[in-house]
């Protein structure tokens, strides 16, 4: 499971005439999520880690660790645990705030409002991470932010969907 919105450029380094690639990730995320995240991390660490602890422990006092389910499903949630803990992390290190402020062109964290068959729709454009349609957050990765990104008021973004093409007019952006 991927908690993280990732832009990945590629840096070269040359060390002892080879080439390494270094991947370096930007996670483009609100002062709002980040401090969610800073939250659950804490969480994660302090009271979850405990849990599957003592969980480890009961199982292993179980005996007969190759054919104990409990210690197995134990061992996996800690796993899944430090992965999780390990992708947060990573997140908080290398986090780019998104700065709302009024802009001539869409970009992160801007809120577009559009007109689309005569109805009006807000969205605010966001990292991945925090994407949530429902709520009019959208993605700057998706078909819809990458479209509306860069258009100025007046614009036409077109997005295509199983439907076919609908088309958006970018009528403010805040």
């Amino acid at each position: 499971m991927c908690y993280l919105g990732i832009i990945t450029t590629v840096a070269l380094l040359e060390r002892r005439n080879k080439v390494i690639y270094i991947d370096m990730k930007n996670y483009y995320i609100t002062k709002e999520r980040l401090a969610e995240v800073k939250l659950e991390l804490e969480n994660l660490k302090k009271v979850k880690r405990l849990e599957i602890a003592e969980r480890l422990e009961h199982a292993k006092e179980m005996g007969d660790l190759s054919e104990n389910a409990e210690y197995s499903e134990a061992r996996e949630a800690h796993t899944k645990l430090e992965t999780q803990i390990a992708e947060f992390d990573d997140l908080i290190k290398n986090a780019v705030i998104i700065k709302r402020h009024q802009a001539q062109k869409v970009e992160l964290g801007s809120l577009v409002t559009t007109g689309y068959k005569n109805v009006i729709k807000k969205f605010t454009i966001v990292g991945s991470d925090e994407a949530d349609p429902l709520k009019g957050l959208i993605s700057n990765e998706s078909p819809m932010g990458k479209a509306f990104m860069n258009k100025k008021v007046g614009d036409v973004a077109e997005i295509t969907t199983p439907g076919g093409k609908v088309k958006y007019t970018i009528d403010n952006i805040e």
